[in-house]
């Protein structure tokens, strides 16, 4: 051994004897032995027989704007009020855990009363009575640092809580393309789930040129994420919406859809069937393995570390053929967007620069 990994040794000795008691305490609660047994975690939600939430988890609805995420929210919760069936979403909440909290972090009081309403509407139950298990609360004029602190609070104050609704997390982080802001978030949501075992549901918007949730928050919480819901309008008929799994953990159930009635309320759209469009895209970038991109971008910006975007969009294109995908001017432009969404280029000024450490 050399005197200068001695040395290393030593000082990391060291810092190991330093380290505050409740590090050595938190290490030896987290090990994990084969003799441990563990239960399976109470399911809460689920659409037909696929399971979209269980206890010490969270999942999230996304989709675009105006495509009625919150309306789909609502059906979620309307199941959970009165564990039964609302739109194609089943609840079972254990007993001792029948709380609900919604937290909106977006809308005025006026139209979060329209909302609660709806709930309640959908749920069968009266309107000029708040029910017991539900809490809501609007969060729309206070800062993100705020609002995390009040839904903190909620969260640990309300006894028998089991389920969590937060409309809107992108209003709890100040930069949504902050990646440690992004880390802390997902965490707390972790830590929520986990400590409190409850199932939290959020709602986060997908970007207007893809449909990838937005920023470093958005990739943090498909990764995270026990479910991920989309949302999206039917290309042929406005007023429907459908619901498919973007990400699941279990099987992937059929989508299915819903529309608003003269009441203003969800309604199930039987036997739906999503129409193909006539024009059919041969190239879907989002389908490019990660290391399909890694290849194509390394070889983009193995030239030159900064790219006009002049010049970018054809470089797209060469550099996608080389790798087996072969795309027009049109889809190039796509993709650039989609490169930028997912932080694997970034533009610096008026050039654009491959990201290598990049979080597909």
């Amino acid at each position: 051994m050399t005197a200068k990994s001695a040395t290393t040794k030593q000082n990391q000795t060291e810092a190991f004897a330093s380290a505050p008691n409740n590090f050595v305490e938190l290490l030896q609660s987290s090990q994990l032995l084969v003799t441990d047994v563990f239960d399976a975690p109470p399911v809460v939600l689920r659409v037909d027989s696929s399971i979209v939430g269980t206890l010490g988890n969270f999942s999230a609805s996304t989709g675009k704007a105006k495509s009625k995420k919150t309306f789909n929210v609502c059906g979620i919760v309307a199941s959970a009020l009165t564990n039964g069936v609302v739109l194609n979403y089943s609840a079972s909440l254990p007993e001792q855990k029948r709380k609900i909290l919604y937290v909106d972090t977006e809308q005025s009081k006026f139209h979060c009363h329209k909302v609660l309403k709806r709930i309640l509407q959908l749920s069968g139950l009266p309107v000029n009575q708040q029910p017991e298990t539900l809490n809501f609360v609007c969060l729309r004029k206070f800062s993100p640092k705020i609002r995390l602190g009040i839904i903190e609070t909620a969260i640990y104050q309300i006894d028998g809580l089991g389920l969590v609704v937060i409309d809107g997390i992108r209003d709890l982080a100040y930069d949504i393309n902050s990646p440690g802001e992004a880390t802390d978030l997902i965490t707390k949501l972790m830590q929520w789930s986990d400590e409190r075992q409850i199932h939290i549901h959020t709602v986060l918007h997908l970007n207007k040129g893809d449909d990838n949730t937005r920023g470093h928050l958005g990739t943090e919480l498909n990764n995270k994420a026990e479910t991920v819901l989309q949302i999206t309008k039917d290309e042929f008929d406005k007023d429907i919406s459908s619901v498919s799994p973007s990400f699941i953990r279990d099987v992937d159930f059929e989508p299915f859809a819903f529309r608003i009635n003269a009441n203003a309320l969800p309604e199930l759209v039987e036997d739906y069937q999503p129409r193909q469009l006539v024009s059919q895209r041969g190239f879907d970038y989002q389908e490019v393995s990660e290391e399909a991109h890694r290849r194509a971008l390394e070889s983009l910006f193995s030239e030159a570390e900064a790219v006009s975007y002049g010049s970018l969009i054809d470089k797209l294109q060469k550099s996608y053929a080389s790798v087996g995908y072969s795309f027009g001017t049109n889809k190039a432009k796509d993709l650039k967007r989609f490169l930028e969404n997912k932080q694997m280029i970034f533009k610096d000024g008026k050039f654009y620069r491959f990201k290598p450490n990049f979080h597909f």
